[in-house]
């Protein structure tokens, strides 16, 4: 089954905001290899396929460091379509001396986590394969934080010069800090149509539709109780959630509904959900 497309429910789009351009810039397209394409004077719109957007990155005036008490991103994670393609840019971070801050087996994926130089998080990963996930009841998928098998997945690497990200990769999911995870949950539950698949202790939810391990990831961490951020803050700007025409308009009615505020005044219609968390869609 496709995850990632109709009628999945899903992210398909992130702006952050950032304090240096030209330092995002040499991250995100020489270290990770996204491509150009769309540049303003405090803005560049970024891909990996040549069309689609995945990724914009702003920079803002008087930017403030984001506190890591406050709601907003927790990583933003990226699905690559094979396990060489993570072998192969594992190999290229340990190769160029990126910093790597994490590496998991989670059962249902494999991922090695990281930061942009302005920490905003990015977990790289790939899923196994779908008839292999443990299922509670077919409600509640089996997840874990193991350590990765680095030598395992190493195997998997091909003698050839690292030109990026595959083009296929995706934004698999998002992360989010949130100050209370019953009030977010009903938000994108009853809002948007997520399930619940997977409770982590109780600080931490994953979300999805289509029988995903997740599409949104949920946790109070860091963040319990936590404001919102500044709107200077570094961090997440906005992210959008990809609908059909016809989802869209049952989103807006149950929303509205629900008291939240849509505004339908542009292309995209525009929701914050009870963490401050911008959502087009």
């Amino acid at each position: 089954m496709e995850f990632h497309s109709y009628p999945a429910i899903y992210v398909d789009y992130i702006h952050l905001k950032v304090s240096n351009l030209k330092r995002s810039l040499s991250f995100y397209q020489g270290v990770l290899g996204f491509n150009m394409l769309e540049s303003k004077q405090k803005e560049a719109t970024l891909t990996l396929n040549g069309i689609d957007p995945l990724l914009t990155i702003e920079e803002i005036e008087n930017p403030i460091p984001r506190n890591p008490g406050e709601t907003g991103l927790f990583h933003i994670a990226y699905l690559l379509p094979k396990r060489r393609d993570l072998a192969s840019t594992l190999y290229h971070l340990l190769k160029t001396g990126y910093s790597i801050q994490g590496a998991s087996d989670h059962l249902v994926s494999e991922a090695i986590y990281l930061a942009d130089p302005d920490g905003n998080g990015i977990e790289i990963y790939i899923d196994r394969a779908p008839d292999t996930w443990k299922w509670n009841g077919q409600s509640e998928v089996k997840m874990a934080t193991l350590p990765l098998d680095v030598d395992d997945l190493l195997k998997e690497t091909e003698e050839s010069v690292w030109s990026g990200l595959p083009k296929e990769t995706r934004i698999g999911h998002i992360h989010l800090q949130v100050h209370d995870l019953k009030e977010v949950t009903a938000f994108y539950s009853l809002g948007f149509g997520f399930d619940v698949v997977s409770n982590y202790g109780k600080q931490a939810r994953f979300i999805s539709t289509s029988g995903y391990h997740h599409h949104i990831g949920l946790n109070t961490w860091n963040s319990l109780g936590g404001k919102k951020p500044h709107p200077l803050s570094i961090g997440i700007k906005y992210f959008r959630v990809a609908l059909s025409k016809e989802q869209r308009e049952k989103v807006k009615h149950r929303l509205v509904d629900l008291g939240y505020s849509v505004n339908t005044q542009s292309e995209y219609y525009t929701v914050q959900d009870p963490s401050g968390n911008i959502i087009l869609f």
